[in-house]
């Protein structure tokens, strides 16, 4: 057997074949099914573009209907999963709160019965109906108030920012999110998508398959960089304090979040859409000044290291966002799941349909016929 070349992290190395989402980095380019991100941000709504990940067509209108009405029906807990969160430490993180429920649903429904499309079919709704409230959840359960029951008069994002904020959201913020959760939702084989098929082809229970993604998103490296772009903003502080702060960590060859991508060499598509999102929000709801320290960075990093294809990706403007909105900063990355949990599931689906056990080779660099020494001569 021929022994490939290594490359850290699998960096370029196809793991899969899949329909489902298409980059390109040098052009800016994300579609979906072959739908720009663009068209679909401003004409679908996050179920609608859910059901085209998963099913691979947009849905016809009785399709789409029937499809918001199941996810409607099924977005209450069991009540004894509510009480396991009960137990959480307030302080811990909403990331490994959502993990851990997640993982616990499979003990209600654990049945593997994977080449039946009803089953498949109610996993997907589940998961999509219930991660949202079981974030929001969490959220309350931390403050030492219950839970809010889901309203089913509400549609998918409004209900979720009402079981969050214990009050009905506004129209525009409302929409604003759905269209977040459509940017968020899908970015082909990324860490915890890789994680996620990997965990599929083992053929377990699709529970296992969202809580294996939700801890790869858990990481710092993968989700939470919107969270830190917002502490960095608030570091800066102000406009002035912007060029020399970007001077100071590039020459100390330190990272500067929501910049750079290992795909986008040109803006990310997504922070493009969401820098408009957060000018609407502002122009209905005041200003942020962390957004004008956010546009002077992009025009600094931009003069300093354009030249190397670093520009803002699609967690330089979405905390912005949410922090509009009342969020608070570590439901962001939960949020992030919320969305991403349709494309998990599109990628375990296909993953079924040609499901082969994942088993990479490894190169090895270790020692050989080394004697095994007795413990009383160590």
């Amino acid at each position: 057997m021929t022994v490939c070349e290594y490359k850290p992290g699998l960096e370029g190395i196809p793991a899969a074949q899949s329909s489902i989402s298409y980059v390109d980095g040098q052009k800016g380019i994300l579609e979906y099914r072959g739908i720009r991100i663009e068209e679909l941000a401003q004409k679908s709504t996050f179920l609608e573009t859910a059901y085209l990940l998963i099913w691979g067509e947009l849905p016809t209108k009785e399709e789409l209907q029937a499809f918001e009405e199941e996810v409607r029906l099924h977005r209450r807990i069991k009540y004894r999963i509510r009480d396991m969160m009960k137990c959480f430490p307030e302080s811990g993180h909403p990331m490994d709160a959502l993990q851990a429920s997640a993982a616990a649903l499979g003990l209600f429904y654990s049945r593997r019965d994977l080449t039946n499309p009803v089953y498949i079919r109610d996993a997907v709704v589940r998961l999509i109906a219930t991660i949202p409230t079981m974030v929001a959840a969490f959220q309350l359960m931390r403050k030492g108030n219950d839970p809010v029951k889901p309203r089913d008069d509400l549609d998918y994002s409004a209900n979720f920012l009402y079981m969050l904020n214990e009050k009905e959201p506004d129209a525009l913020a409302a929409k604003i999110f759905d269209v977040c959760l459509i940017l968020h939702v899908e970015h082909t084989m990324n860490a915890s998508t890789f994680s996620a098929r990997v965990t599929a082809s083992t053929l377990t229970d699709p529970y296992a398959v969202v809580a294996s993604a939700v801890g790869t998103l858990g990481g710092p490296l993968h989700g939470g960089a919107n969270e830190e772009v917002i502490q960095m903003l608030e570091e800066i502080g102000s406009v002035e304090n912007v060029r020399p702060y970007v001077e100071d960590r590039l020459l100390r060859k330190e990272k500067l979040m929501g910049f750079g991508h290992r795909v986008y060499k040109v803006k990310d598509p997504r922070a493009i859409i969401l820098q408009e999102l957060a000018e609407q929000l502002f122009a209905k709801f005041g200003a942020d000044k962390y957004y004008d320290i956010a546009q002077e960075m992009e025009r600094v990093v931009e003069e300093k290291l354009g030249h190397k294809g670093i520009y803002p990706n699609v967690d330089f403007y979405s905390g912005l966002v949410y922090r509009k909105m009342g969020i608070p900063t570590d439901l962001f990355t939960p949020i992030f799941a919320i969305a991403r949990v349709a494309g998990w599931l599109a990628h375990w689906k296909e993953q079924l349909e040609e499901n082969r056990i994942f088993r990479p080779t490894q190169v090895y660099n270790g020692r050989h016929s080394i004697a095994y020494t007795p413990i009383e001569q160590r």
